[in-house]
């Protein structure tokens, strides 16, 4: 009897320790409380620089908003379209005009009046400021005010997530967090420890290897996204595990166990 007892116990114990290392494969950000008792620094940038094929609002005002009709001298009322290489379309304001570009390939985007402003690599704050000299250096207009936004900035995820897709970025600080929780969280099946993000910049593409469960992940000069990065979740080789009849039989099974080694152990104590 009492080595059925041994045996119960032990395998009681076994299923314990199999729960123990499964919630160490899921919890996030493990060691936090320990490295957050005080504020950490941010060290990287969260700000996106603009790549070729981006599409950019450029919204210029000043203090007269009839110098403003000089920007407008190609445009084909109605269509959205303009001649030359950058495809927008035109919203009006009272004091201003908004216009959604689209760089080239050489980094440029091809203003009306203005011509060809170059911003490949810059933030938008440094775009804005390019084009507000280039309609100085003109004599268009003296004290423009120009404002430079990103319009199709988005990142891809796949993988096992609970629903993938393509997350338009609302601004330039946005995490890997905020992507995964758009798209519903990573799924049961997916592995946190193997998430990868993959990054072009400077006519070269890189992979960042993520660990959701590790408080190092802020720290990654992947945590803060760019546009058109791809996430990429890798997923358990055994699908379905926390739902899989296995899974299940842990979860009962150790409860069973425990209740019978409690019971053995009451017989053997009044047997003696």
């Amino acid at each position: 009897m009492k080595k059925y007892s041994t045996l119960l116990v032990a395998a009681a114990a076994a299923i314990c320790l199999s729960s123990c290392v499964s919630s160490k494969k899921i919890i996030y950000f493990q060691g936090s409380e320990e490295m957050y008792k005080q504020a950490q620094d941010i060290i990287q940038t969260y700000e996106m620089r603009l790549k070729t094929a981006d599409q950019i609002l450029v919204k210029i005002t000043c203090d007269n908003p009839e110098l403003l009709e000089i920007f407008n001298y190609d445009v084909t009322v109605g269509s959205g379209n303009r001649t030359g290489n950058a495809s927008y379309s035109n919203v009006s304001g009272s004091m201003g005009n908004i216009y959604g570009y689209t760089i080239d390939n050489k980094g440029y985007v091809t203003l009306p009046a203005i011509g060809k402003v170059f911003v490949i690599n810059k933030t938008c704050d440094e775009a804005a400021e390019a084009i507000e000299q280039s309609i100085i250096a003109k004599n268009l207009i003296n004290e423009p005010d120009v404002k430079v936004q990103l319009l199709n900035a988005r990142v891809a995820v796949l993988g096992a997530v609970k629903s993938p897709r393509v997350v338009s970025l609302t601004s330039e600080r946005n995490t890997i967090l905020d992507v995964l929780s758009q798209c519903g969280d990573v799924s049961d099946q997916a592995l946190r420890k193997k998430v990868s993000l993959y990054r072009e910049e400077n006519g070269k593409r890189e992979r960042f290897a993520l660990d959701l469960t590790q408080t190092d992940i802020f720290n990654s000069p992947a945590f803060y996204v760019q546009q058109n990065d791809v996430i990429y979740v890798e997923p358990n080789k055994s699908q379905n595990v926390k739902s899989s009849a296995f899974s299940t039989f842990l979860g009962v099974g150790g409860s069973i166990i425990s209740a019978i080694s409690s019971v053995v152990a009451v017989i053997i104590a009044l047997s003696r």
